[in-house]
């Protein structure tokens, strides 16, 4: 039976009564560190109680993780889901140092979500969900994989018209080399003092390929352009704004660009980064037991299979990711902490912008 308009108005000022009251709320306190995106999803009813609100921190766009908000909420109908994207770099901030109280955290920088388990900042999770997790994607119980993501170099075809496609990074380094009326002011690539998932992707390029740091002075004096995030560069090369961008994340790509693009995609030869998409429910979360919920929701078949299908970011058990025969994955463990040494970071920052802001 339809909603009567009178019943439709009530609910409609009901949600826009829970959007005033929500900031009262402990968890909905201002925050220190920089948010990019806030909703709240979910029952109206159930987001006026803090029980029954999950608060999630992520860095993965509002848009691409919808449908397994949907997928949780479709279960869970008396629950909502406060959303709350930022940079992995204020992410992480926000957990180590502004102790902020979400209920589960979920990142592209494993490094980062390592480093907040090992300092001792996340709660051990022992469920049967979370015990079907493959132990390569988990750190003992309290980092836990749930999505996989390929680490690749996007191109703008009009640009490449003329030119062969890169099947290695020794091959992009002699193509914009020789190619500088193509390429000056048209490189794009992450900036690692701004995206903790970027510092990651270029210290392990930096110990899988002597390439990198060559190429890294190439593409400088060409003027490399730095961004913060994935969606910005699909979006420059897509225009014909720049002509490639430098180790953006894949699904992101293959997930919002249509057929017709004019960015197309391209996975090395020598090797491709998999990273993992990880989750932990922090010290601080003022419901951990939400968080728990959700966690064992994402890793779950049904949620694995939301994952794969609607929101294109692809699952552990992705078949066309884990065939890949150029596959690197970025190992989850306390390897991961070497870079994140102060003096060690301040040295590898160093160096890179040394080779890439030479102007």
């Amino acid at each position: 039976m339809r909603t009567s308009s009178t019943a439709r108005v009530i609910r409609l000022l009901t949600i826009w009564l829970i959007w005033l009251l929500v900031p009262t709320l402990p968890a909905f306190q201002a925050a220190a560190f920089q948010i990019e995106f806030e909703r709240v999803y979910g029952d109206a009813g159930a987001s006026g109680d803090a029980k029954t609100i999950i608060n999630i921190l992520s860095s993965t766009d509002s848009e691409r993780f919808h449908p397994v908000i949907a997928g949780f909420l479709e279960l869970n109908p008396a629950m909502a889901v406060r959303y709350v994207t930022a940079s992995t770099t204020e992410i992480y901030t926000a957990i180590a140092e502004d102790k902020e109280a979400f209920d589960l955290v979920i990142s592209s920088a494993m490094d980062l979500q390592m480093k907040l388990a090992n300092d001792g900042m996340t709660r051990s999770v022992q469920s049967a969900e979370t015990a079907t997790v493959p132990e390569w994607a988990r750190w003992r119980t309290n980092v836990f994989g749930f999505a996989l993501e390929p680490v690749a170099l996007l191109i703008s075809q009009k640009d490449f018209e003329a030119l062969p496609l890169p099947r290695t990074r020794r091959d992009l380094l002699a193509l914009i080399r020789d190619n500088p009326e193509i390429f000056n002011n048209r490189i794009a690539t992450y900036n690692p003092h701004v995206s903790g998932a970027g510092y990651l992707f270029s210290t392990q390029d930096s110990r899988q390929s002597e390439t990198f740091w060559r190429l890294a002075e190439v593409m400088g004096r060409l003027n490399a352009k730095l961004f913060c995030c994935t969606s910005q560069m699909i979006d420059a090369v897509d225009r014909g704004d720049m002509a490639i961008a430098y180790n953006v994340l894949g699904s992101y790509a293959n997930a919002t660009l249509p057929d017709t693009s004019n960015a197309k995609l391209i996975t090395f030869e020598d090797y491709t980064h998999i990273l993992l998409r990880t989750a932990i429910v922090p010290k601080t979360a003022q419901n951990p037991g939400n968080g728990i919920h959700f966690l064992n929701f994402i890793v779950s078949p049904e949620g694995q299979e939301i994952l794969d299908e609607e929101a294109k970011l692809p699952s552990l058990r992705n078949n066309l990711i884990n065939q890949l025969a150029n596959r690197k994955p970025i190992r989850l463990g306390s390897g991961l902490l070497v870079f994140l040494d102060r003096l060690k970071k301040n040295s590898f920052l160093r160096e890179w912008d040394a080779a890439l802001i030479q102007n």
